[in-house]
This record gives C-alpha cells, sequence and structure tokens, in this order.
C-alpha cells in the first residue's frame, strides 16, 4: 500500500473529520486510484461496466476530471495509519442552482463496511452545503449496493426517487 511521510499528506489535507480526511487527488497515487477501480466489486457498485482499465486510461481521467471547474473531487485518508483509502466527489456542481451529484467508493476492499464512507460522505455533504452553499446534493445507488445505501442514509441522504429497469 502507498504510505508517503505523514508530513506530506499534512499539507494535501483539506478536511479532517475524527478517522478519516479528504485531500485533493494526486497524481503520485495514480497508480493506487487504477488498482481501486480495476476491482470488479468496485465497478460493480459504481454501475461501471467490468472492464479493465490501463493506467494510461486512469491517468487521462485523472487529467480531464481534476481540471474541471465543476468537479471537487478528494481522495480518503484513514487517519490512523495515515494511508489513503478511497475518493469522494461532487460532480455536476452548478452554484446557480445550488445542485451537485455524490460519488464516492473505499477502493480498499479490506477496509469497506467500518464506515470510512459514511465519515467521509458527511465530511463533503459539510463542504457542500456550508463551504459551497449548495442546497441538494442527489447521488444514483443501485438496490443491489445494500452497504452504500445505509452509508448513505447513515449520513443523512433520503430517497427521492427511484429508477425502474
Amino acid at each position: 500500500m502507498v504510505q508517503p511521510p505523514v508530513a506530506e499528506h499534512v499539507a494535501s489535507v483539506n478536511i479532517s473529520g475524527e478517522r478519516v480526511a479528504l485531500g485533493p487527488l494526486r497524481r503520485d497515487l495514480v497508480p493506487l486510484y487504477a488498482r481501486w477501480v480495476n476491482d470488479f466489486g468496485t465497478q460493480r457498485t459504481l454501475g461501471a461496466d467490468p472492464l479493465p482499465r490501463g493506467l494510461d486510461t486512469v491517468t487521462d481521467h485523472y487529467d480531464r476530471f481534476t481540471a474541471r471547474a465543476d468537479y471537487a473531487q478528494f481522495t480518503i485518508y484513514q487517519r490512523d495509519p495515515w494511508q489513503p483509502v478511497g475518493i469522494t466527489e461532487l460532480q455536476a456542481i452548478d452554484r446557480h442552482h445550488g445542485t451537485a451529484d455524490f460519488a464516492i467508493f473505499i477502493g480498499e476492499a479490506n477496509l469497506r463496511g467500518r464506515g470510512y464512507g459514511t465519515e467521509a460522505t458527511r465530511l463533503l455533504l459539510d463542504y457542500a452545503f456550508n463551504a459551497l452553499g449548495l442546497r441538494s446534493v442527489a447521488l444514483r445507488v443501485y438496490e443491489y449496493n445494500l452497504a452504500g445505501i445505509r452509508a448513505y442514509r447513515r449520513a443523512g441522504f433520503r430517497p427521492s426517487g427511484r429508477q425502474r429497469q
């Protein structure tokens, strides 16, 4: 697992919670992000087709989306021990209408189900509502993603609609 010195992370952390912290995505972590998005279990919860994604593809995605002004993307760090464990982001931020879409995944499979996603979700929602002044944050979750649904409800999301088939 990638574990750069703590001092390197401290400068790149924007939001801290009790057990997790959020900092900007980092180019030096792209190989780790690539490992995470190539986990078919992760792809399934994101609704992505189970396709392998090469390092060049993940790097291109990183370059395109970190440059967008309507995205706020964060690496999720487990604070003890200090290590990157996932990604969370606000997508399609619309400051005029006060809306955004939410996405998250815990890339380290052995750390799922421990509350890191719930805490990261709460931190990002606090950022969305209090720092950015948004009024509504939406997400799509697949019916089979029971762990995600539980985490989202614990973090304050409520169902507002349902797409069928």
